[in-house]
């Protein structure tokens, strides 16, 4: 199916409700689930540094050792750095809670105020004892930062590389989250998801969410006709606006 594979949609959807590190498929990751579960319980390392290629599914890890977290009471703080409009103030007081999650480091490194506030942020949370997981594309020795102490601090901890999922590892994924929502998917309907559509951990949970709602609304199980509907109309919604092509 290469064309199919050439031409994956992206998913303009809403982040998925996380499960929990339950549901996580290791698949050869089972040191940092096992890092991510004490963690969440504030029995671990208090700093963990995850780092793995883009799709490798980071994001997801993180928001589930924060519902890992959130289930058992724990504040704990989820920000993804990379979402935009962001300013280094965002980073005050966060030393307050029972935990800091910091996703996509990379997007603020290179900034002296940023690298700044992220020096102090650490510094703040060692001297509590407030536990930190961060996740970035590249090891810490690869981030290219420019404040030396920083650097040193974000080498200091235990660090793990994510290693993506194969076919087999989210196939099972798709299964287990459709499962969790009471979806019964058709090993063709599997097969016909991951030759189409993006296959990040975090995006198929989000195209599962989708067919859940799809589901819903149509009283029957996701087929790869209805499937084939949704997709269509993600295209749709992607589509560039010629206005705003032809004026800009």
């Amino acid at each position: 199916m290469p064309e199919a594979r050439s031409r994956q949609l992206p998913l303009p959807l809403q982040q998925p409700a996380p499960q929990g590190l339950a549901g996580f498929i290791a698949q050869g990751n089972e040191p940092v689930i096992a890092a991510a579960k004490h963690w969440a319980q504030g029995s671990g390392e208090p700093y963990l540094y995850v780092h793995g290629a883009v799709a490798s599914g980071k994001s997801h890890l993180l928001r589930c050792t924060a519902d890992e977290a959130w289930r058992q009471g724990r504040q704990v703080v989820y920000l993804a750095l990379d979402m935009k409009g962001l300013s280094p103030a965002v980073l005050d007081n966060l030393e307050h809670g029972d935990g800091v999650l910091l996703d996509a480091l990379q997007a603020r490194i290179g900034t002296d105020d940023w690298e700044r506030a992220l020096f102090n942020l650490y510094n703040r949370l060692r001297d509590r004892g407030t536990p930190l997981l961060i996740a970035a594309r590249p090891p810490s020795g690869g981030l290219g930062v420019h404040l030396p102490d920083l650097a040193s601090r974000l080498a200091s901890g235990a660090s793990f590389n994510l290693k993506p999922l194969d076919d087999e590892g989210r196939a099972a994924l798709l299964r287990a989250g459709a499962a969790q929502r009471g979806l019964d998917l058709a090993d063709s309907v599997v097969r016909y998801i991951l030759s189409r559509c993006s296959r990040d951990p975090g995006s198929l949970i989000q195209l599962l969410d989708g067919i859940d709602a799809a589901t819903l609304a149509e009283h029957r199980q996701p087929s790869i006709r209805s499937i084939g509907r949704l997709l269509e109309q993600i295209q749709h919604a992607n589509a560039p606006d010629p206005d705003y092509r032809d004026h800009h």
